[in-house]
């Protein structure tokens, strides 16, 4: 009996444990179902440009104040840029474009098309970016309005990786056309470097204004303190005054009362040298 209530309840702690392997299997489906949903979204190239400006936004919003950007400016030659950053001179204002072909590059790294195949996908890979660094140059480097430079974002890390470790012309072809490409990481170095340079100007506006305002302190500081003097000044004489004024009022005070002790009986004093000598 006890041997069969062993039985029962190990059966019944494997039914267990399959019902959580079971859940473990229908989270990792829909994980798996997930990234091939994310894989879709690259692969389509409105959506991958949704996805890269969404991206850029999060990024820029997240380090920068709200007044040293805007998302979807709009240039005096008409051109839209994804987002534009306010940055103080000489760099000023300065474009960053967030869509990028990755249609040939997906191809490159498809098992499924021959070595030719693939070579081919790579070749024109190759020129799609060339294009697109043509693209945002002559659209987002305007003279005396933008910088001298302009961004081209890559929200794939490993697209950056693979530009950087094998594609080394291409980027070289980019910072020659005076487009500097990043990625999200790269990106973010660089608005923590633009944010600093900001707080840096900021700083000094305000050394500026601290400094114009210590220099008023300083001035009424000065009357203050010549008014204090005086005031000073004032006060002792007032002092002195009432101390040769008490002076007097005791001479006078004890004349008075030598008269009345008739102290001075024998010897008999006008009124005007008891007043006299008071004064003296």
């Amino acid at each position: 009996m006890k041997a069969l209530k062993k039985t029962n309840q190990t059966f019944i702690d494997v039914m267990a444990r399959l019902a959580t392997i079971d859940e473990a299997q229908k989270k990792i489906d829909g994980l798996t179902t997930n990234v091939v949903s994310l894989q879709e979204l690259l692969g389509d190239k409105r959506s991958r440009g949704a996805f890269g400006e969404v991206q850029l936004e999060a990024l820029v919003r997240n380090v920068l104040p709200v007044n040293s950007f805007a998302m979807q400016y709009t240039f005096e030659n008409g051109t839209r840029a994804d987002c534009a950053l306010f940055l103080p001179d000489p760099t000023g204002t300065v474009a960053v474009d967030s869509k990028f072909p990755l249609e040939n590059y997906h191809r490159m790294f498809d098992n499924k098309l021959s070595d030719i195949e693939q070579l081919a996908a790579e070749k024109q890979f190759k020129l799609d970016v060339k294009k697109h660094v043509d693209d945002i140059a002559n659209k987002y480097i305007i003279s005396n309005v933008t910088s001298d430079g302009a961004v081209m974002f890559i929200p794939a890390e490993a697209v950056f990786a693979e530009l950087h470790a094998y594609h080394n012309d291409v980027i070289e072809y980019a910072m020659n056309k005076r487009v500097w490409v990043v990625s999200p990481t790269t990106l973010m170095a660089v608005l923590n470097t633009a944010r600093a340079v900001l707080k840096d100007v900021e700083t000094r506006k305000q050394v500026h204004v601290i400094k114009e305002e210590l220099g008023k302190l300083s001035k009424d500081f000065g009357r203050f303190d010549q008014r204090m003097k005086k005031l000073a000044d004032n006060i002792r004489q007032a002092h002195e005054n009432a101390q040769e004024v008490h002076i007097s009022s005791q001479k006078i005070s004890n004349r008075f009362a030598q008269i009345e002790r008739v102290e001075l009986a024998n010897k008999p004093l006008d009124v005007l040298d008891i007043i006299d000598d008071a004064d003296d």
